[in-house]
């Protein structure tokens, strides 16, 4: 078999690394883009402890402008593109994470049209299925249902990750459809930990290890470990199947405290500081008067929502890893990486 090279966009981003490792593990060479080149060394460091990566090149791209794009597409087989920003709290300026999402997707998206491309597996999220929906609503939600993005309540991030999918979707459908395009939509991604640049999970996750909150807030998430997320990547990029796949990233819903016991459970005394109970929501509402972080969560306080991704499961022959294993293997990296 030829040995095939793949973009991945991104590289040092925690979901974007774990794909890097998937990818090497089965035979692929990896090129990844870095703003800047002098992370390269850092990212082969943190790689090298997972697998071999002789092959592992790099290639200097922003998503916010052209240059350089072109090249970091030359002799590439397929691209994940994983780059996009993704805060813990509301930017002032929406266009902080607009612009690098749907700009940015068109940008990786022409090039690798241009470079005559095969295969690119697009990153959205959960974000962009489930929001802005009535908290009435029972049913559950598939790979079918997208954000509603002008519905109150839906924040930038939100927004971004929604209109950044809808742009790739319309803009192959309408110019390029030949070129196999997927998605892989995960929620609260969990799982273990690189090296320190964290990301906004294990930012979370670290909060609650330091004791930040005596208790937990009451916010109901799709879950899904890391690993999980890289396999599937992977797996979009080797299917067989036609394009256009919309691959939730799930294991299944789970509050808070949900995630918290187990880590309380396995990490004992590592974990003292980690509550085990919830927070009243008119005490998250107080805390959102001076934390941001606790302001862009009010809209979903409360709510918990099902998901269906049984379409998924079947299509990429996923069994998912669960929640009592990933948050524990989050946290446990947090210790070994002395950020704790």
């Amino acid at each position: 078999m030829t040995v095939k090279t793949i973009l991945v966009t991104g590289i040092s981003g925690f979901i974007a690394k774990h794909c890097a490792i998937e990818l090497m593990r089965h035979g692929y060479v990896v090129r990844g883009t870095l703003r800047s080149l002098k992370k390269a060394d850092e990212v082969r460091a943190t790689l090298a402890k997972q697998c071999d990566c002789a092959g592992l090149e790099f290639a200097e791209a922003d998503l916010l402008a052209d240059r350089g794009w072109d090249a970091a597409m030359q002799g590439i087989d397929g691209v994940l593109h994983l780059a996009s920003p993704f805060p813990l709290a509301e930017p002032k300026d929406p266009d902080e994470l607009l612009r690098p999402a749907v700009d940015g997707t068109l940008r990786v998206l022409k090039a690798a049209i241009a470079a005559k491309v095969p295969r690119l597996v697009q990153t959205s999220s959960m974000a962009a299925v489930a929001y802005g929906h009535p908290r009435s609503r029972t049913a559950p939600f598939t790979e079918d249902d997208w954000t509603v993005t002008d519905a109150p309540g839906v924040g930038a991030y939100t927004r971004s990750k929604t209109l950044a999918e809808r742009a790739a979707r319309d803009f192959i459908a309408s110019t390029h459809p030949a070129l196999h395009f997927s998605t892989v939509n995960p929620g609260l991604v969990l799982g273990p930990l690189l090296d320190r640049d964290i990301g906004t999970s294990g930012e979370t996750l670290q909060m609650f290890l330091r004791g930040k909150y005596p208790a937990c807030p009451k916010l109901a998430f799709a879950v899904v470990d890391v690993r999980d997320v890289a396999k599937m990547h992977r797996l979009a990029l080797e299917s067989d199947a036609p394009s256009g796949g919309r691959y939730i990233a799930a294991s299944g819903m789970a509050w808070f405290v949900e995630m918290m016991r187990p880590v309380k459970t396995q990490l004992g005394s590592k974990a003292r500081k980690v509550p085990t109970v919830e927070l009243p929501n008119f005490v998250v509402h107080l805390f959102a008067l001076f934390d941001p972080a606790s302001r862009l969560v009010l809209p979903e306080l409360g709510r918990r929502i099902e998901i269906d991704n049984r379409r998924t499961r079947v299509a990429l022959g996923m069994t998912f890893i669960p929640v009592e294993e990933s948050a524990p293997a989050m946290a446990q990296s947090l210790i070994d990486l002395d950020l704790v």
